[in-house]
């Protein structure tokens, strides 16, 4: 199972898809562009525990975080 994490305003949302499903990695797919497309980051965690930043959907990535563009005042 893959997760895909979205941070916001209520806290965490933890999405879980079976990448092995092609209409649930379809559907992942267009969460992330439509996270990304609206200004969240995304990032995965490397093999060896480093953080890695994600362009573009990695079907092969087992954990995905999103986060909100920070804002300053």
């Amino acid at each position: 199972m893959a997760t895909q994490i979205v941070m916001d305003i209520y806290g965490d949302t933890r999405l879980d898809f079976d990448a092995g499903d092609a209409t649930a990695l379809l559907q992942a797919e267009r969460r992330f562009e439509a996270l990304t497309g609206a200004g969240f980051t995304a990032a995965t965690r490397n093999a060896d525990g480093t953080a890695a930043l994600l362009r573009k959907f990695d079907p092969t990535a087992d954990e995905m975080l999103f986060f909100p563009r920070l804002i300053g005042g």
